[in-house]
Parts: structure tokens; sequence; C-alpha cells
């Protein structure tokens, strides 16, 4: 199932999208939330009628940098042994649609296409085995980040947490089931022109790593994100660009780079 979180006349929801033809999707509001027990109103909606949202607002976005062994050497970094976390706040998320703005303390602002995994239970010490039991599904992301700020101060706060620096969307699929995950494959295009294109089978830490690493340290909640890495062929983007994310069987991510006003 594709799960959106949308706003109409004032009201905010979820739905699930249903179609197969863009032109053509619509919206089967659902009665509760996704964390917990729902079912599908039948009440239906065109998805062009709708605002899109953020798929989900998480408590916390869990990074994981440099887990694409060809993305750390084309930066000049070696591949890190263990996986390598980091966070980007809950104010940086935005959805599929909106404008991504260009800081003014950067002057270079890169993309970074990745598979985000939602987390669908409260959960901590996940055992690898019980992986899949905390995944709710899916989403595409883009790791926007100020590339000039984060060689220069090292700590990747400003870097990757600023406003509008995390891209989710267009909505989480949850019938993709862990090992179908770990070999999607990711492209990001900048005005239709091809810049990165991967597989989710080249991270050196797969999802299962990620998980059991970060809920060793912390609990997970209900809608907290983890991103899992880009591949390589990231690169700078320009006032005007607007820039696509796309995964195997998810859906296509797509935002504006505006100037921060």
């Amino acid at each position: 199932m594709r799960i959106a979180r949308f706003s109409i006349d004032g009201n905010v929801a979820f739905g699930a999208v249903e179609g197969d033809k863009q032109d053509e999707l619509v919206l089967d509001i659902i009665k509760g939330i996704p964390f917990a027990e729902y079912e599908l109103s039948g009440t239906k909606v065109p998805l062009s009628k709708v605002r899109l949202l953020p798929p989900v607002l998480p408590n916390k976005v869990v990074a994981f940098g440099r887990n694409y062994a060809e993305h750390a050497k084309e930066l000049g970094n070696e591949a890190p042994e263990a996986p390598f976390a980091f966070f980007k706040p809950s104010t940086s998320v935005i959805g599929s649609g909106d404008e991504i703005q260009y800081p003014p303390f950067t002057q270079q602002l890169d993309y970074e296409g990745e598979l985000a995994v939602v987390i669908g239970r409260m959960c901590r010490e996940v055992p690898r085995e019980r992986v899949q039991d905390v995944v709710l599904g899916y989403t595409c992301a883009n790791d926007i980040t100020a590339r000039d700020v984060q060689k220069r101060e090292k700590q990747w706060a400003r870097a990757k947490g600023f406003d509008t620096s995390c891209p989710l969307g267009p909505w989480v699929e949850t019938d993709i089931d862990l090992a179908a995950a770990n070999d999607l494959t990711i492209q990001t295009t900048v005005n239709g022109e091809q810049r990165q294109l991967g597989s989710t089978s080249q991270m050196i830490h797969p999802i299962a790593d990620l998980i059991v690493n970060i809920s060793e340290a912390m609990t997970l909640l209900p809608g907290d994100v983890i991103l899992t890495g880009t591949p390589a062929g990231v690169g700078p983007l320009s006032v005007g660009d607007e820039v696509a994310v796309t995964i195997e069987g998810i859906g296509t991510l797509t935002n504006k780079v505006v100037k921060r006003g």
C-alpha cells in the first residue's frame, strides 16, 4: 500500500494511493493513523485536488553517511568500518512539491538521493531477525547538503540540518519487504538530466545493520525516519533547478530550489 499524508480544505489526513497513471491517482482517506489500527473510509479524492505533505512527521531523522563506497571515494573519504550516523532535525523535513530554500551561508548546495526507512512502532535494541517487524515502509529522500559548510565546520549540524534540507515523499510504500528494499534502483535527476544512478544493493551496511546499530543506542518512535546513504554522483544545485529522486517500486520525490527570502 502507498500511504500519503495530505491536506485538503485546511484538513490534514492520511490516505491510500490508488491507481497506476499519475493523472488518475486517487486517495482513499484513512480512518485513523497508519501506526495503529486503521481502516479505509471509502471516501476518495483525486490526488490532483490535494497538497501532498511530508508522508510522516518524524520525531527524529537518523541519517547514515558514507554508506556507499563510491560516494565516499568521490568526496575523498574512507568508507567507515561501522555505520556512521548523524541527525537531521524535524524542522528540516519538507514534502514532494515543496521548495528547497538555498540558504545564504553556503556557496555549494548538493543533492543526495537516498532510500528512507519509516519506522512503524516504538522499538529499542532490535534484534536482526525482528527488523522487518519495526518497519512501516519506505520512501524517497534527498539529503540536501551545504557541502562547503560540511567541509569547513566538520560537525554537520548546520551543513545538513538547515530548514528544507530533508525532502521526503511522495508517500510511504508498505508492500516492500526487507530483501527487496536492499536491491532497489535509485536515480536522481536535475532538470530532467540524470545525475545519480545506483542500487541499494551497493550499500556497505544494509538496512538491518543500520536499524540494529542505531536502536542499540536509542529508542525509535513511530514515524521516525532512517536515511540509508547515497550512491555516487552527488553534485551542486542552483536556484531554479528542479531535482527529482526516483526509487524503484516507490515513486518520485520532486522539489524546486529557490533563494531563501
